[in-house]
């Protein structure tokens, strides 16, 4: 057999690790070549995936007892007797029914084979607070300030939880609990998850996004245990703002759910959010939907997702700041943002960041057909104006319904304010 053929097949090896039919048949040539030494070692890669294949158990056998197999150790154990026996059968020996001794094996070449569920060396060990599966905490250096408009959401957090942070001995003169929770509401594209990381921000606490995906396993009493994990691990990062993105997902209305498992799911959520396994103080929770009329009403009770706040496009002057952020590192040239501004009524935070990406399309491509490099220019966002349109639309078509006909009890007080004030209703 050609050295130089192994050489590139090793190599192959090397490239496409995870490649066990190539594993083998390197194997098989390398004991054909009486290198049995290399053989065990891509063998034994093979066995860790899959410890029963035959093929692989059979050629280790050849190359265990190969002319070059590895030498017995020299000092072998007085009670270990030479020759294989029915009770104990020697390393390298089938036992009863065919099946080699892979333990004894382990052992006797454990200088030359590493074993197959052993620790590596530099594997740190397991510490207590790490083992967080199913999602990680992370700081967030975003601030209120950066986020533009919003100023009746920004007095709801402030009143909510921000304040009674901030000052611990009112807090604590007042009695005011360091819990609670909020869901915002509104137009996709409007800062839900921005704001949310805002609010994480501000206060200096620990920051999480969890959505169904990451809750979702297919295993019975699983998607629960995840649920759990993720306010365990809240709880031991407190303060922290768990944010229950599109928690219409998760916490559908349990009346119109045909599958057990996601009421199941749901109970769960009300559970933790309720803190019967555990103490939720420094725990606030934010969640997210674009249809609240979905929400099963349990979630939204006192105690729970207790405030509900709408998150409406942003109004003009935030308009303006949004488009400024998005041009503040393009050349632009005579941008007119108040007139921007006018022109970009109930387009979302994303609608906006859409419409500079255009019109900075349209400023690129004049540039390269004329050969001329220009700025971006007022009148690229007059063509794209014509082109970008606010994706609000549909939402406010169904929120106007909503508003009108279901609004039992006053939930949607607000948005009917601002459908008024909007002239939408």
């Amino acid at each position: 057999m050609s050295s130089s053929l192994i050489e590139s097949l090793l190599a192959a090896v090397a490239a496409r690790p995870d490649d066990l039919p190539l594993r083998l048949h390197v194997a098989e040539l390398l004991v054909a070549a009486d290198r049995p030494g290399e053989a065990i070692a891509q063998l034994a890669a093979v066995l860790a995936l899959q410890p029963q294949h035959e093929q692989a158990q059979a050629l280790m056998a050849r190359a265990l007892g190969g002319p070059a197999a590895v030498s017995q150790p020299a000092d072998p154990l007085p009670e270990q007797p030479a020759a294989a026996t029915p009770e104990a059968p020697a390393a390298g020996q089938p036992a009863a029914g065919g099946e080699l001794n892979w333990l004894a094996l382990e052992a006797q070449f454990a200088d030359s084979v590493p074993l197959r569920f052993a620790s590596a060396d530099d594997e740190p060990e397991a510490v207590k607070g790490d083992g967080d599966r199913v999602f990680d905490v992370e700081s967030s250096d975003v601030r209120l300030a950066d986020v533009g408009g919003m100023t009746d959401v920004k007095k709801r957090l402030e009143l909510s939880f921000l304040a009674p942070m901030k000052n611990k001995k009112l807090r604590e003169l007042y009695g005011k609990s360091l819990r609670g929770g909020l869901l915002l509401y509104g137009p996709p594209g409007c800062g839900k998850t921005f704001l949310a990381r805002a609010v994480a921000g501000e206060m200096g606490a620990k920051f999480t996004t969890i959505s169904l995906v990451d809750v979702l396993n297919m295993w019975i009493g699983e998607s629960e245990r995840n649920l759990h994990e993720i306010f365990e691990t809240a709880r031991r990062n407190a303060p922290c703002v768990i944010f229950l993105d599109e928690v219409d997902a998760l916490g559908h209305k349990r009346s119109q759910m045909k599958s057990s498992a996601m009421r199941t799911l749901g109970n769960q959520l009300l559970a933790e959010l309720d803190g019967m396994e555990g103490a939720n103080e420094g725990v606030f929770v934010l969640a997210a939907t674009n249809a609240p009329w979905d929400v099963d009403p349990a979630l939204r009770r006192p105690g729970r997702l207790d405030r509900t706040v709408l998150v409406a496009p942003p109004d003009a002057a935030a308009r303006r700041s949004i488009i400024e952020y998005h041009l503040r590192q393009r050349p632009i040239a005579g941008i007119d943002l108040k007139k921007l501004a006018g022109s970009t009524e109930q387009f979302s935070g994303a609608d906006l960041a859409h419409l500079c990406e255009t019109a900075t399309e349209y400023a690129m491509h004049d540039s390269i057909t004329s050969g001329d490099l220009r700025m971006i220019e007022q009148r690229d966002f007059e063509a794209a104006l014509r082109e970008v349109r606010p994706s609000t639309g549909p939402w406010f078509t169904t929120a106007r319904n909503v508003a009108m006909f279901a609004n039992e009890g006053g939930a949607y007080d607000e948005l009917v304010s601002y459908l008024k004030k909007q002239k939408l209703l």
